[in-house]
């Protein structure tokens, strides 16, 4: 069996993707495990089915798996490079609508250059569960961008924040797991973070991440908006607003860049 692929980056958050018509219709999850393994498969942080009927409201629809086979609502960086295989297609096209497991997302071309683009992502409504909680004996704030997000608070990274992102991943608080980021203040309108991912473990940048640590920060009052996320992978900018209490919108520009086309030769497994 073979299932071709594209691969792409988002700050370096990668993903495969591959039509739907062209995946197969059973051990998905087993399937993305493979392919997203870095030393026997293609590698990529997220394996993602595009599938390009449009629908009422939506252009495009996809479904996406982590590298351990878990099925998240929503990735930021990952949308952004579905986004861009639609640019790709479309010549003269700016406005994509994606359908994802978190609802549709409103993405805007502003940019690019030969297999380079960037997009801002319009995040829709962003709920802040919880301001003031704490989770394996850490300070936190429980932020909904889509997807279950539990940002840190920290004056530095001198500290194992691996170790304790896998922790709190997977604490009882989450039945579901969550993603955590860890938020250091370095100015009036910067966070620098770190991210641990549900179901990826350590990842260079995350578009929700940014998202759920930019909203944490402004409502604890550390930062305003704009905001510039530095990640290990490079800025993001986020723009942020408060709504109704509790509720924010907002915005993430950041790139999405073609990497690779091919096929994953798949033996089949056996029974």
């Amino acid at each position: 069996m073979k299932i071709p692929f594209t691969k792409l980056h988002g700050a370096k958050n990668d993903f495969l993707l591959t039509p739907v018509e062209d995946a197969p219709s059973d051990e998905l999850p087993q399937i993305a495990m493979e392919i997203c393994n870095r030393y026997t498969g293609v590698g990529g942080d997220g394996w993602m089915l595009i599938d390009r009927t449009p629908g009422p409201g939506f252009d495009a629809a996809i479904r996406l798996f982590n590298s351990d086979g878990s099925e998240p609502e929503l990735s930021g960086n990952g949308t952004r490079c579905a986004a861009a295989l639609l640019a790709s297609a479309h010549e003269g096209k700016t406005e994509f609508r994606i359908r994802t497991g978190a609802g549709v997302k409103h993405l805007r071309l502003i940019s690019r250059t030969d297999g380079e683009f960037e997009f801002e992502m319009d995040m829709g409504r962003i709920r802040v569960v919880s301001l003031h909680t704490t989770v394996q004996g850490r300070d936190a704030v429980l932020v909904d961008a889509g997807n279950p997000q539990c940002a840190i608070p920290v004056n530095n990274f001198d500290f194992d924040w691996r170790a304790a992102g896998a922790a709190i991943e997977r604490d009882p608080a989450f039945p579901n797991r969550t993603n955590v980021s860890f938020v250091r203040r370095a100015g009036e309108h910067t966070i620098d973070v770190r991210f641990w991912e549900r179901g990826a473990g350590e990842t260079n940048s995350s578009g929700t991440g940014s998202t759920g640590a930019a909203v944490a920060a402004v409502a604890r009052g550390l930062v305003q908006s704009p905001i510039t996320v530095q990640t290990p992978a490079g800025p993001l900018a986020c723009e942020i607003h408060p709504l109704e209490s509790g509720f924010f919108s907002g915005s993430i520009t950041g790139p999405a860049v073609k990497v690779a086309d091919g096929f994953f030769y798949r033996e089949k497994m056996k029974r």
